[in-house]
């Protein structure tokens, strides 16, 4: 069977448990290991170069953070993504967006606009990005908009957000096309920003997650129903 995941690399400062949970949630998040797949410990050990030990101590915590579910005289499975789970998250991540957005028009500095700029220039023109560079990029610039809001309470409560995002993230831009056009929603946005126009930051915002919303939708209905990927 072909080897998907890295060996892990040691680093001094974490544990090996902790080294190899994030591995695997990276993994997950990325679609390398993908909904409804199953955890094979013994599999995933070989390839991470580790024991069995710190994967089971790893699928465990995935399942407290409903990566993972496990199945009865089954075994692990990676969790899939329902429609409601699209629904939720996004109904609150557009609220939020649209308020960041909203106070970082207010308050965005000339640096931080410039920054922004710089992100999509290198995004715009970097034409071999692979799909886990497009994500830390369009992760990146969120964080930007985030952090010129100068609201900390609102940061932290959309760091709270960040996996389950970061998992709908990476499977709305692994969409043909989505990229380039999340490129020009973005451009808007830093455009709104720039004018100092809180109210059309707040709309281009939340405009721009109910479009990924609905990239996400289309793609986990191709996904239960394969058939209409042909029609």
């Amino acid at each position: 069977m072909e080897k998907r995941l890295l060996p892990v690399v040691l680093d001094g400062y974490k544990p090996l448990r902790e080294i190899v949970f994030e591995s695997m949630r990276e993994a997950i998040l990325n679609g390398v290991l993908e909904p409804g797949e199953r955890l094979m410990e013994i599999q995933l050990a070989e390839e991470m170069g580790v024991s069995r030990t710190p994967v089971r101590e790893a699928i465990r915590k995935l399942e407290l953070e409903n990566f993972v579910v496990m199945i009865p005289r089954k075994g692990a499975y990676v969790a899939g993504v329902s429609l409601k789970d699209v629904a939720d998250v996004f109904e609150i991540r557009s609220a939020l967006e649209g308020l960041a957005a909203g106070l970082a028009a207010e308050r965005v500095t000339d640096e931080e606009l410039e920054q922004m700029e710089q992100a999509l220039f290198y995004r715009v023109h970097e034409g071999e990005m692979d799909l886990e560079q497009i994500v830390k990029s369009d992760t990146d610039f969120h964080a930007l908009v985030y952090k010129a809001s100068r609201n900390e309470r609102l940061i932290q409560i959309l760091a709270n957000l960040r996996e389950q995002i970061q998992r709908f993230r990476s499977t709305s831009l692994a969409v043909p096309g989505r990229n380039k056009d999340a490129i020009e929603e973005h451009r808007m946005i830093v455009e709104a920003l720039r004018n100092h126009n809180s109210e059309e930051a707040q709309a281009l915002a939340m405009a721009h997650i109910v479009t990924a919303e609905n990239v996400m939708f289309e793609t986990l209905r191709m996904k239960n129903d394969p058939g209409k990927a042909d029609k």
